[in-house]
């Protein structure tokens, strides 16, 4: 399987619908220790992915340019420009022109988006934030990278499943939670857990 738009707007449909489904759950963790304001604003991101994908009218390159902006521009938190500068890190490793991305292709994405994300964040695994779903999922994504698309997704997001359900035996140690310290052992990092539900989301997005 190669994914091309059609494939590629399922993933964030399904992405989007995942994070609508659980804005009270993330809400909840993060009126624990945070703002409070995180399902809030993923909510908001998946109203962006949504519009986006239905104003797509350029290549899969352009298309992630303009939504990594878009996701960018949305108000609340820290969510939005992280999340924005990973989706710019996936646009970047696309050739414009490209029509359809195969595995290596979307393994390469990945790793330009975590790269993009290092240059924000300084947060590694076991800090208890969104990097511990992501950089286990990556490097999970670049294990199965000669493999298919399928193996890809399947492999990042339960990589990324695990990273999240780890953090709950971490001490925050980044954002407002840090100030709680070992407080917040016991619940897991909503960072960690919408990240997690975002590569869920493309996985469970794929065509059958």
């Amino acid at each position: 399987m190669h994914i091309d738009k059609t494939v590629l707007t399922g993933m964030l449909a399904r992405t989007a619908a995942l994070w609508r489904d659980h804005m009270d759950d993330l809400t909840d963790i993060d009126s624990r220790f945070g703002d409070g304001d995180h399902g809030v604003t993923i909510g908001k991101i998946a109203d962006v992915l949504d519009r986006c994908a239905a104003e797509w009218d350029d290549d899969i390159a352009g298309f992630m340019t303009r939504l990594a902006e878009a996701v960018m521009a949305v108000p609340g938190g820290s969510a939005a420009p992280l999340y924005g500068t990973f989706l710019e890190g996936l646009a970047e490793a696309v050739p414009p022109g490209v029509a359809a991305i195969d595995a290596p292709a979307l393994t390469a994405m990945l790793a330009s988006a975590l790269n993009n994300l290092r240059t924000i964040t300084k947060a590694k695994i076991g800090d208890k934030t969104m990097m511990d779903a992501i950089i286990p999922a990556v490097q999970a994504a670049e294990s199965t990278a000669g493999e298919s698309v399928e193996a890809v997704l399947a492999s990042a997001a339960a990589a990324a499943d695990g990273g999240a359900a780890a953090t709950a035996g971490f001490p925050a140690k980044f954002g407002r939670a840090r100030s709680y310290g070992d407080a917040t052992l016991g619940t897991p990092d909503v960072g960690a857990l919408s990240a997690a539900m975002m590569f869920r989301g493309l996985r469970e997005g794929l065509p059958a």
